[in-house]
């Protein structure tokens, strides 16, 4: 995925989006890239796709 698509834009996009404050955040990039991956294998839920990636990557 990484070879097909740079991903550094979204940074500059969600950059205003983020405090500074508080907890950190989720990565913005892994946000996207969970809900591409959701999109092309066809997952119905967040959760199912995030069990798909914690499944595929051990």
């Amino acid at each position: 995925m990484e070879e097909a698509m740079d991903f550094s834009f979204i940074y500059g996009k969600v950059t205003p989006l983020y405090s500074s404050k508080g907890r950190p955040s989720i990565d913005p990039v892994v946000l996207i890239k969970i809900v591409l991956i959701q999109y092309v294998f066809g997952h119905r839920s967040i959760r199912e796709t995030i069990k798909q990636i914690e499944t595929d990557v051990a």
